[in-house]
């Protein structure tokens, strides 16, 4: 088995681990965060209707400008999402890490819609 392939397993172990306890409802859907070296991508998903309300993501053309890998980037998405939502009537939201730890430029997302006015 090849480092990576062992790797990415790993991976979606420790998502599923996480999802199994975090799901999304019409009232409270889920914030989810998706962290790659170059990029982040937050979505905010209803899991009964099965769709996404709100995303936000470093590859969009506004973001695209300076650095996008660091915590201030992910701190911009965070605002940015969270004005989406609310702009959409959503308040609630039940956060999901995925499979990355909450540290650095995931906390930092969290902290940011947290202050931007969304309730985690």
């Amino acid at each position: 088995m090849s480092k990576t392939l062992r790797t990415h397993e790993l991976q979606t172990r420790r998502h599923r681990r996480v999802r199994k306890h975090v799901i999304g409802t019409a009232e409270r859907p889920r914030l989810t965060v998706f962290r790659s070296n170059k990029h982040i991508v937050a979505q905010i998903i209803d899991d009964s209707a099965g769709r996404t309300l709100v995303a936000a993501s470093t590859l969009e053309a506004g973001q695209r400008g300076g650095a996008t890998g660091n915590i201030a980037a992910a701190t911009e998405i965070g605002k940015l999402v969270a004005s989406r939502a609310l702009s959409q009537g959503v308040t609630k939201v039940v956060f999901d890490r995925g499979s990355s730890r909450y540290h650095g430029r995931v906390a930092a997302l969290a902290e940011a819609a947290r202050e931007a006015g969304l309730e985690l």
